[in-house]
């Protein structure tokens, strides 16, 4: 049955196909033909489609081939491979490809070429030399996670000045280094450890010491791939691992720098007291006063505290009443820290102010504790018009107050834990309370017992830690102090002085700024109270006859020393006979004052090294105005007083990178961008995941940096630019082709002289931008030179030379010219982008019988040449370049399409001497405008040609362009019409100057005369305008309106 079935349906086909007609089976083959070449040519893409995939996956970074058809049916096909460069070894020299990629791939360009600088010893300093020195010590970058944009700029700023001395024949030391960051490394780790439930106490300081070298194990070396990515020229073999470098993990430190405590502390200005200190609660440390930042609170304000939950009040004065004793009354007083009442010791009254009089030797009782409270009278701290003019007294905590305790013996009552909880001082109520939600309790206490007397909004200033933005809690400490006044005037005069001036500020502005900071400089405390740093090298001895046995009672029983075991020694000779225990004191020198030693210490101070008879006292100091007196005035004073000459003679101030709100970038906020991340590029989802790692708050998250990144990427976009004009250069010189050893600019053709005068001024420029300092416009003229003579000119002009056989003896010359421009323009570019320079450089032919130095990086930087310079030929150029924008100009006006379609050009002159130079420069005004023909004209003798537009160059010269189709006429009588309207203005504005009252008598005859030659050309060029309006009337009938 199925058989039967399946034969019947074969016949009922049969019969269809009989039925079809020739044409209906022509037609039907036509379409199945059709359909099959269709699925070959499928076929054949997707074959075309895997073959490609596989060698992008067998060779990365090559050019796709054109899509466009090959003019040239024969030209071999090209080999992917000779696109790559070979693979080599890390360290040895790059070996090129053969071709030259056809597009710039910072990847590939910047693969290798540090690794070979460095491994070749171009970044290492010779001790020995007689070239003169010029050294840079790196500001040593915090050990606290990785670079961020700002010292990228510092870098970069940096390796611009390393790599200009160098190529200058300066015998060039640029020193790395990294500092320990004491506060801000113990910042980052700290909130590592939080995330995980502990602190540092849970841990103890042995084991927080070894969690911190494992954390800086991991992120200090991101910090020196950093560097070498971004091509700085460092001298590796002199790194200084750390400020003051540590030997071993177990907290030893190598004491040589230090120098006997560097040298007793500055000479016996070093001494241990009891004073009030900014205290960072958070931290549990003091920090100094630069490290403390203010904020302006207008009003009732909430801010985010570290380690509150809610937001805590502040903005706002608190009034409350002490009652008097014997029941006499009260005494009202105002705070805006009501919670250091706790600790009040004393009321203050002015002793003139008749409203107290009768309270002169009374005491008020404080209403938590029963503490008798002194009211005094002090002229110096009270004003009577505040407040109440009663103002209440807390020696221990407020800066004032302190003083005013020292002048009247006043009890100092330290009511606060080092976390910033309220102590037993403050009275069981309130005792482990943190001070912030004290000051609620507070003001119920004093509610509830009637003393409240209200609070109302009071503009204060509040002062915030930088590291952490922790509330500063003034408390007293015993701390390590440096007496300052001495070092500070001489570190002045050095900068101020004119008879003993030998430190210059850049910019100048900041020499005031110099002088107001020493001027005013307190003693510096140098202790810190942290875990993470250089341990202070003080030891007490403990006496057994001694009566006060906590450590630090007698400040006559302090020891400095190296070691432990010299410790031991000078106490035994210092307490002869007696018996006593050592215990080395548990704060750190405050980062400052380690870093502050850095110039000295990292050329081998204290020794009498060849590095430091070398290269001591360094050349400049670059770094950012904010760290000015941090760090840079430390090292002056120190330097000064440890070594007898300032570290460095200049100082360099770079601005501030910040981000979207106007922060300070800092790897603690975590609020940076790193470098590489700008380089290879990073997804916003990656960018968040660091933020998130860092010391913001959650909310202060932002996907907003204040940093132009479309700069970065239209510079990325030059440089495709740049690589593609040596390419075209390459082409254009040829395999064979030898450079010239000498050049005679006088025997080539006119662009050939303008290129090298223009770059003979923009070598002069740079050069001495870059003695100014002015990097900005160092920077920008070496741009604009590659961008805007070179590229947009120079290379055009000579491309007639290369495609017309009458040209050759100009060929050859054009080609001399190219070959020095690219090889002189790369050397002056270098400094700015190391890697693609060196690429290039590297690709350029070298002249026969002469040495070629092995890199760009230790070759001469250029100096001008005098016999490149011809200002004849660049004002010409001038004349030339003006009229090319305005042809182009005309062109873009009248050709809304086609706008490359070449059109006929003329040139109308005013005089012969306009006429000879516009004549002489035809092929250059034709080839860069793009003109299918040029007709110079003189005005006399020939007429402005019809139907074509004009436009203005100078008043001696004027140009047209003439189209095939009629003109806009009422386009061009509006441009005429705005250019004698303008013309109109200057004319009225000269001639009721000349016509003012006593222009005669008091006007210099040089002046007028040019008045004279001013007017005349104005109506010159009305004249000829007017002329103008009216050809166009006749050409096209149009009138003016």
């Amino acid at each position: 049955m199925v058989r039967t079935q399946t034969i019947a349906a074969s016949r009922i086909a049969e019969a269809e196909k009989k039925i079809l007609t020739e044409e209906e089976l022509e037609r039907k083959k036509r379409k199945d033909e059709k359909a099959r070449e269709k699925e070959l040519k499928k076929l054949k893409a997707e074959e075309k489609s895997k073959l490609a995939e596989l060698k992008a996956k067998e060779v990365k970074d090559v050019p796709k081939k054109s899509t466009k058809k090959s003019s040239k049916r024969d030209a071999p096909e090209e080999n992917p491979e000779d696109f790559v460069d070979p693979e080599i070894p890390v360290g040895e020299r790059k070996r090129l490809s053969l071709q030259m990629a056809k597009q710039y791939s910072p990847a590939s360009v910047e693969r290798a070429w540090y690794a070979w600088w460095e491994r070749a010893g171009f970044f290492v300093a010779d001790a020995k030399s007689s070239k003169p020195a010029f050294v840079i010590v790196l500001p040593p970058p915090n050990v606290t996670g990785v670079l961020h944009i700002g010292h990228a700029l510092t870098t970069a700023i940096q390796d611009l000045i390393i790599r200009w001395k160098r190529m200058s024949g300066f015998n060039v030391l640029w020193v790395p280094g990294m500092d320990h960051a004491g506060i801000a490394t113990q910042t980052v780790v700290e909130k590592e450890l939080q995330r995980t439930g502990l602190t540092r106490h849970d841990l103890g300081r042995e084991e927080y010491i070894k969690e911190v070298w494992k954390w800086k194990e991991e992120n200090g070396s991101k910090i020196l791939i950093q560097l070498r990515r971004l091509g700085a020229s460092l001298d590796w073999s002199r790194e200084v691992p750390f400020v003051l470098q540590w030997t071993s993990k177990d907290q030893k430190l190598s004491l040589r720098p230090l120098y006997g405590f560097t040298r007793k502390a500055l000479s016996t200005g070093m001494f241990k007291d009891i004073r009030l200190v900014h205290w960072d609660c958070h931290l549990k440390t003091a920090v100094s006063d630069d490290e403390v930042e203010h904020i302006d609170i207008k009003e009732k304000t909430l801010l985010k505290v570290p380690g509150y939950d809610k937001p805590v009040e502040f903005g706002l004065i608190t009034s409350f009443a002490y009652p008097l004793e014997g029941g006499l009354g009260e005494v009202v007083v105002a705070t805006t820290r009501v919670e250091t009442m706790l600790g009040d010791t004393a009321i203050a009254i002015h002793p003139d102010d008749a409203r107290y009089t009768h309270l002169h030797g009374k005491v008020a009782v404080h209403p938590f504790n029963g503490r008798k409270l002194s009211i005094i009278c002090d002229g110096e701290l009270v004003d009577p018009g505040f407040g109440t003019g009663c103002v209440k007294i807390t020696p221990a905590h407020d800066p004032d107050d302190f003083k005013l305790g020292k002048r009247h013996n006043l009890e100092f009552i330290n009511i606060f834990t080092d976390d910033g909880k309220i102590n037993t001082n403050g009275g069981p109520e309130f005792t482990g309370m943190p001070r912030f939600a004290a000051r609620e309790a507070i003001v119920e206490a004093l509610k509830n017992q009637g003393l409240f007397r209200g609070a109302q909004n009071k503009e204060m200033r509040l002062g915030l830690c930088q590291r952490t933005s922790d509330v500063i809690e003034p408390m007293i400490k015993p701390q390590w102090y440096v007496n300052c006044s001495t070092i500070a005037k001489e570190a002045l005069d050095v900068a101020t002085s004119d008879e003993n001036k030998k430190l210059e500020f850049i910019p100048k502005q900041y020499t005031a700024e110099w002088r107001r900071w020493l001027e005013n400089i307190r003693d510096w405390c140098i202790s810190r109270q942290l875990w993470w740093g250089h341990r202070i090298p003080a030891w007490y001895a403990t006496l057994e006859e001694d009566q006060l046995r906590e450590i630090g009672a007698y400040n006559d029983h302090w020891v400095v020393a190296r070691t432990e075991e010299e410790a031991r020694k000078e106490a035994a000779e210092k307490f002869s006979g007696k018996k006593f225990d050592l215990a080395q004191d548990d704060d750190v020198l405050d980062t400052w004052f380690s870093s502050g030693i850095f110039p000295l210490s990292a050329l081998g101070w204290p020794d009498e090294t060849d590095d430091f008879k070398a290269f001591y006292p360094t050349s400049v100091l670059e770094t950012g105005h904010d760290i000015l007196f941090f760090w840079v005035a430390r090292m002056v004073m120190m330097g000064m007083k440890l070594s007898g000459d300032v570290p460095f003679s200049k100082v360099y101030l770079h601005p501030m990178i910040r981000d979207a709100h106007g922060r300070k970038m800092s790897k603690s906020l975590g609020n940076v961008i790193d470098p590489i991340e700008v380089i290879d590029g990073a997804t916003l989802e990656a960018l968040h995941k660091r933020l998130e790692k860092g010391n913001l708050d959650q909310r202060e998250l932002s996907d907003k940096i204040n940093l132009d990144i479309l700069r970065v990427v239209g510079y990325r976009q030059w440089c495709n630019k740049l690589w593609n004009a040596v390419r075209f250069a390459l082409i254009r010189l040829g395999d064979g082709y030898s450079p010239p050893l000498d050049l005679s600019p006088e025997t080539m053709p006119f662009s050939c002289q303008w290129i090298l005068s223009v770059l003979n001024k923009a070598i002069s420029k740079t050069v001495e931008s870059l003695n100014a300092f002015e990097f900005s416009d160092a920077a920008n003229t070496v741009y604009a030179w590659w961008q805007y003579q070179f590229c947009d000119v120079f290379i055009e002009a000579i491309k007639p030379y290369f495609v017309n056989p009458a040209l050759a003896s100009e060929r050859a010359h054009a080609q001399h010219a190219l070959w020095v421009s690219l090889e002189t323009g790369l050397r002056l570019l270098h400094p700015f982008m190391p890697f693609i320079t060196e690429e290039l450089w590297q690709r350029l032919p070298s002249p026969k019988d002469s040495e070629r130095k092995a890199s760009i990086v230790i070759c001469d930087y250029p100096s001008a040449t005098e016999n490149w310079k011809n200002e004849k030929v660049e004002t010409e150029m001038e004349t030339v370049i003006a009229s090319v924008k305005c042809l182009r100009a005309l062109r873009a006006e009248l050709l809304e399409k086609q706008k490359n379609e070449r059109l006929p050009g003329f040139a109308l002159c005013e005089n012969n001497v306009t006429f000879e130079i516009v004549k002489s420069h035809e092929l250059e005004i034709r080839t860069l405008a793009n003109l299918s023909s040029l007709e110079v004209l003189l005005k006399g003798e020939h007429a402005a040609p019809a139907g074509s537009a004009v436009e203005t160059v100078n008043e001696n010269l004027k140009v047209y362009l003439k189209v095939d189709r009629a003109i806009n006429a009422e386009a061009e009588q509006e441009k005429i019409r705005n250019k004698i309207a303008e013309l109109q203005k200057q004319k009225e504005k000269l001639q009721m100057m000349m016509s003012a009252s006593g222009y005669e008598e008091k006007v210099p005859a040089n002046i007028k005369e040019d008045n004279v030659t001013k007017l005349a050309k104005i109506l010159q060029e009305f004249d000829f305008f007017e002329k103008e309006s009216v050809r166009l009337v006749a050409e096209t009938g149009q009138f003016r309106k």
